[in-house]
């Protein structure tokens, strides 16, 4: 049986959401991914399904989608239709909404595909809206989604005190194995917020244990750098090269699983570094943009051969880690404004604390450090199990109350 969103259920005519939405006067937080398995947009479902919509908010990368990283995006008014409202602009104060956005709304209908990763922003756009909503007296209500990398396997330590940002705002492991509504309850429960100010519209026949290929759900990419499947399950590591002054491969087809400098052997990367599930091909490649832009590069493309296996998270560490030793110095640390932050490496933000950075740069056991931020992902998932959702046994749908 195919997977059902909270956004395939309220298409399907579930009584309890369509009983909690009409009537009231709703804002829609949603992205080009924001599509049910017929592939329509959450905007058309909701008006289908006669819900007053009055507000489209938009995330990183906008409503529509347009936009690269961390590039600001501007609000747009129409007369031909409610304003869509951005929460991602050229300041940090641009991450949340202005109160005055919600002031004719009753209920904030969140809808946003994650990829399962701590630095991808939409789960934190989501939190930065419930905290203003809950102050205003708004409710919000998710339609919660899959965790594209399932919800059994975690990786990565927690955010140290003092290296949360727009990349973490809470303390979550790298790959948190949680759903947007799950991260969203252990927001509301951390800050104490009242019960009324979330609903969390749960799926139906989604299991942790499933990879997003299990769902039978169509693949949308939800920004402009996550075109496959793939590209998510590697993401937990390749994200961590948005630290370094190697290139992600942004400006290639396949950003996050080819990486690499001009300064790189590709081969003897390949022939150093392995990790469950994957292969590393050595290959050269020219950016179209980003960094290293039409430049002869050199490193590897990560091919994802068991998902269930892999785990990118260290085996990125161990790239980076084996490109320092191969380039020296030549291998920097990225020093630029990181998402509104610049007084902290961005490298340091992405792992949550100064401790990969440091280990690398002194040529210190990385396996022990790896060791000991599993030990601490796994101290999380039994700290917070109760804000699960969702066993491994199948779970129906329903409208569940934080």
């Amino acid at each position: 049986m195919t997977t059902q969103t909270g956004l395939d259920r309220l298409s399907l005519g579930d009584q309890d959401i369509l009983r909690y939405l009409r009537g009231r006067r709703v804002g829609l937080l949603a992205h080009p991914a924001s599509v049910d398995r017929r592939l329509r947009h959450a905007r058309d479902v909701l008006a289908d399904a006669q819900v007053d919509v009055r507000a489209l908010f938009g995330p990183e990368h906008g409503y529509g989608g347009e936009a690269q990283d961390m590039v600001g995006v501007e609000t747009q008014r129409s007369s031909a239709g409610p304003p869509v409202y951005s929460l991602y602009g050229d300041r940090e104060e641009d991450l949340s909404p202005d109160p005055a956005w919600l002031s004719d709304l009753d209920v904030v209908v969140v809808d946003l595909q994650d990829v399962g990763s701590r630095y991808y922003t939409y789960v934190w756009t989501a939190v930065c809206m419930l905290r203003v909503a809950a102050a205003a007296g708004v409710e919000t209500c998710v339609l919660d989604r899959p965790n594209p990398l399932g919800g059994a396997v975690v990786e990565g330590a927690p955010q140290r005190p003092g290296y949360r940002s727009f990349v973490g705002l809470c303390d979550v492991p790298v790959r948190h194995g949680l759903t947007i509504g799950e991260v969203c309850r252990l927001t509301a429960a951390r800050d104490g917020l009242a019960t009324e100010a979330l609903s969390v519209a749960t799926m139906s026949a989604w299991t942790r244990t499933m990879d997003f290929a299990d769902t039978g759900l169509p693949w949308v990419l939800p920004s402009p750098n996550m075109p496959t499947l793939d590209t998510a399950r590697v993401y937990p590591g390749g994200c961590l090269l948005e630290g370094t002054l190697l290139s992600e491969g942004r400006g290639t087809t396949r950003p996050f699983e080819i990486f690499g400098a001009p300064y790189v052997d590709g081969h003897e990367l390949a022939r150093r570094v392995s990790g469950p599930g994957v292969h590393l091909r050595p290959l050269s490649f020219s950016p179209t943009f980003h960094k290293h832009a039409r430049e002869r590069c050199c490193g590897v493309q990560v091919h994802i051969r068991e998902p269930a296996a892999c785990r990118t998270y260290a085996l990125y560490q161990r790239a980076i880690a084996e490109l320092r030793r191969q380039a020296g110095d030549a291998m920097a640390w990225r020093t630029e404004v990181y998402e509104f932050v610049s007084e902290i490496p961005a490298i340091d933000l992405l792992t949550g604390g100064p401790e990969f950075r440091a280990c690398v740069d002194s040529g210190g056991d990385l396996e022990e450090l790896l060791r000991q931020q599993q030990a601490a992902a796994d101290a999380f998932v039994d700290q917070y199990r109760d804000i699960h959702l969702y066993g491994r046994d199948r779970l129906e749908g329903g409208l569940s109350r934080s």
